[in-house]
């Protein structure tokens, strides 16, 4: 299984330092990650007037390699650095010994005559805002008609995505190294790297025993064959029962999309459960989807259905009604995922919530929501990852955050990012696309982690696959594609995996 960990600024320097003592030389790693950057750009663009400016640590020994590789390979560089390259020291003096071009000091730097400009200035190892002559760089660099290339990471930014004030400079390309940190994939940090470029620098296997990353990517090889699927003789009730709540009429659009997402997953029995007075309006818009009329208890709806999953929420109003049917659900067997107003509708009342979930239960909150029932870990100084983390222990269940980087966090669980995702998803009613889809893998037998962050990455690939002029009503037929090639690749991997096992 594949898994791409996201690693925190201290352990990525943890894993420098295992090589070192696993006999790879530090001048080894700052050749191997100055190469890649002098790689990535020639890959990308022709030889062009290149400022490289160089801080005083090893962010700045690997832009005097960058500037050696691209010199070599015929580009007109110009190297400037914040301190007297004499200073340097162990690694990075090293490399400035190897370079030799001319260095001025970053006070001579002329931003406006370069095409390309190279930050090698501080990457992650800072830890304080910028100040001086370097934040007067990044402030030319920004306005600068030129590309910009970071190292590592955008000077000014932190690796791990705590706050910090000041200029950040603002990159085209950033080329990271062995393993990403959490501000290549969390807003705004993911944003200011632009595209991001991770390296193999030459770090040995073993390091894993050692560090637990603070997160993994989502990508799909994690999790793909544990979806389910389709045999010659499977039927209908052997792929689970999928029920939907919705609201009053006038508000039963929400329901309706979460209820053919659900069914597009492959649920084999989605039914819409509705108020009396919305029953002819859900009725008019259903066909493979049946309706059934609410009882006075949630808890007796999902029970008379043999619910596998639920989805509760979307548009169903907020209130004390709601809170007692949302509290009912949760006390029957069926899997809850809980989103929009069944969320909202805790505020103040978020103990009860609490005490009533169960480690299957997703909710799915956007920043919003999140900050009414999460408020105190809402307004905390730590990055998304950890907020989240906290927040699915609190809860005890599965807590999914919303956003173009997606956190997914369950008690135990190392959490998940998912940054496969379309701008085009922000639109109304796409969230409740995406609980459906949760609640129809979970229906189907997945465990509820696994669905959310598959459910997460589909819903994304949905959106990409669609485009432009995306509205909440395209998405569940981009699913089936998505998921057909899902399903296309999972059967590969599976021949090649036998093939590999008979060598």
């Amino acid at each position: 299984m594949m898994q791409k960990a996201i690693l925190s600024t201290a352990d990525i320097g943890r894993c420098d330092c295992y090589a070192i003592e696993h006999g790879v030389a530090g001048t080894v790693l700052m050749e191997n990650a100055g190469r890649a950057v002098a790689k990535a750009i020639c890959q990308r663009w022709a030889p062009r007037p290149t400022l490289i400016l160089c801080g005083p640590g090893n962010n700045g020994g690997d832009g005097y390699v960058v500037a050696r590789y691209l010199r070599d390979q015929g580009w007109p560089v110009t190297l400037a650095s914040l301190v007297e390259p004499k200073a340097l020291k162990d690694d990075a003096l090293w490399a400035y010994q190897q370079w030799s071009g001319d260095t001025r000091l970053a006070s001579r730097a002329r931003t406006e005559d370069q095409a390309l400009i190279v930050d090698a200035m501080f990457g992650a190892g800072l830890t304080r805002p910028l100040d001086g002559p370097a934040a007067d760089l990044v402030r030319a660099s920004n306005t600068a008609d030129a590309i910009r290339v970071a190292i590592d990471l955008p000077s000014g930014l932190s690796g791990d995505m705590s706050a910090l004030e000041g200029p950040v400079f603002h990159a085209d390309l950033s080329v990271t190294f062995h393993r990403c940190k959490p501000a290549h994939f969390l807003q705004p940090g993911a944003d200011l790297c632009g595209e991001v470029v991770l390296a193999d620098i030459g770090i040995p296997n073993g390091w894993q025993a050692e560090i637990t990353p603070v997160a993994y990517w989502n990508v799909s090889e994690t999790w793909r064959q544990r979806l389910p699927c389709s045999g010659a003789d499977t039927h209908k009730h052997q792929r689970g029962r999928l029920a939907v709540f919705s609201g009053p009429a006038g508000s039963t659009g929400a329901a309706r999309l979460a209820a053919m997402a659900g069914l597009r997953t492959g649920a084999g029995l989605v039914t819409v459960v509705s108020p009396k007075n919305a029953m002819a309006e859900n009725a008019e818009h259903l066909t493979a989807i049946m309706l059934r009329e609410a009882e006075v208890q949630a808890g007796d709806d999902l029970s008379a259905l043999r619910a596998t999953s639920a989805v509760m929420g979307p548009a169903y109003g907020t209130g004390l009604t709601t809170r007692d049917q949302v509290l009912a659900a949760l006390g029957g067997d069926t899997k809850m995922v809980l989103d929009a107003d069944a969320l909202s509708s805790f505020e103040g009342h978020k103990d009860a919530l609490f005490a009533a979930l169960r480690a299957e239960d997703v909710l799915t909150p956007h920043f919003g929501e999140f900050r009414r029932l999460f408020p105190g870990i809402a307004l905390g100084p730590e990055n998304k990852i950890e907020i989240v983390r906290e927040a699915a222990e609190k809860a005890g269940c599965v807590v999914l955050l919303k956003g173009a980087d997606t956190v997914i966090a369950a008690p135990g669980q190392t959490p998940v990012v998912n940054t496969h995702a379309s701008p085009v998803l922000a639109t109304a009613g796409s969230g409740d696309v995406l609980a459906g889809l949760i609640a129809g893998l979970i229906a189907q037998g997945v465990d509820s982690f696994t669905a959310a962050c598959a459910g997460a990455w589909i819903h994304g690939d949905a959106g990409w696959r669609f485009g432009q002029g995306l509205v909440a009503e395209d998405l569940p037929g981009s699913v089936a594609e998505t998921l057909r090639r899902l399903e296309a690749s999972a059967r590969r991997a599976e021949v090649y995996e036998r093939l590999a096992n008979r060598v």
